[in-house]
């Protein structure tokens, strides 16, 4: 996607803009811009539409470029989508400016809070009650590039993103963006130790592993493991759905048997004969 560059395996995160070369520096970073003309024909196979304006929902780049890439992916996206009530995405292309297609971005994964779940093509802001992505994560590979990252994370600053989330998979490491009072990204050196402040989630070292905690402190779970819980979920689901189900079969006989015993009861009574002789 545009701007999915990332910096190389082995070379240092992104460093503050004011040890970046003048035309990389955040500060006077212009959103770059793509002609139309060079956008690749199968972006018109699936688009939408909004206030007469063509967005397309895809920009024929894959998702990633290795595995471990797609699984940190995986496990941000879903975890997060499983706790969080509000809109959760992958691999999605995010507009910010009404009117300009041409301006976007491909966040691997975005958390859009005050929004609602739900499908959606891409994420078109003007169509969003013009709110920006919360927090934006970029999972490295080693196609990445560190001035297409520093150009990345002007981008999201631009943008109005709250949190730039950066995950280096084969470092098993990662450092942070946050917007500060002055509406300036100030950067997060290490995510290890450190807690989102917008999503509550804290970064940890197990060993030589980097991984991810919810806000009451459960570690984030594979996609096999939260398939594995889901579908315990299910048969606990559908166990009690049958304790509920014998119980009121139960119910139901026990209320019949006292029924005919009423009917019997008054049958005996019309004849004079008391239950209890």
């Amino acid at each position: 996607m545009i701007a999915r560059g990332r910096p190389h395996v082995g070379l240092p995160p992104f460093a503050p803009a004011r040890t970046l070369p003048s035309d990389l520096a955040i500060a006077t970073f212009s959103p770059m811009v793509i002609s139309s003309e060079s956008w690749p024909s199968n972006y018109l196979k699936g688009a939408t539409a909004f206030d007469g304006v063509v967005y397309p929902d895809s920009d024929g780049q894959p998702m990633s470029d290795n595995t471990k890439q797609f699984k940190w992916i995986v496990l941000l996206k879903e975890n997060l989508d499983t706790t969080l009530s509000c809109f959760v995405a992958g691999d999605l292309l995010w507009y910010p400016v009404k009117g300009h297609p041409e301006i976007r971005i491909g966040p691997d994964v975005l958390v859009a809070q005050g929004r609602p779940k739900g499908d959606r093509g891409s994420y078109i802001q003007s169509r969003e009650d013009d709110v920006a992505p919360t927090v934006v994560f970029e999972v490295l590979s080693p196609s990445n590039n560190v001035r297409e990252m520093s150009r990345k994370t002007a981008f999201y600053q631009a943008h109005g993103a709250k949190e730039l989330i950066v995950i280096d998979p084969d470092a098993e490491s990662g450092w942070a963006f946050v917007r500060n009072d002055a509406n300036a990204f100030q950067p997060i050196d290490d995510v290890v130790g450190w807690t989102s402040p917008a999503l509550g989630i804290r970064f940890e070292r197990d060993g030589d592993a980097l991984i991810v905690r919810q806000p009451d402190g459960t570690r984030f779970l594979s996609f096999a493991e939260l398939q594995a819980r889901a579908d315990s979920a299910g048969e606990e689901r559908k166990r009690a759905d049958e304790e509920r189900k014998r119980a009121d079969e139960e119910r139901k006989r026990a209320d019949a048997a006292d029924a005919r015993a009423d009917r019997l009861a008054a049958k005996l009574a019309a004849l004079g004969v008391s239950p209890d002789d």
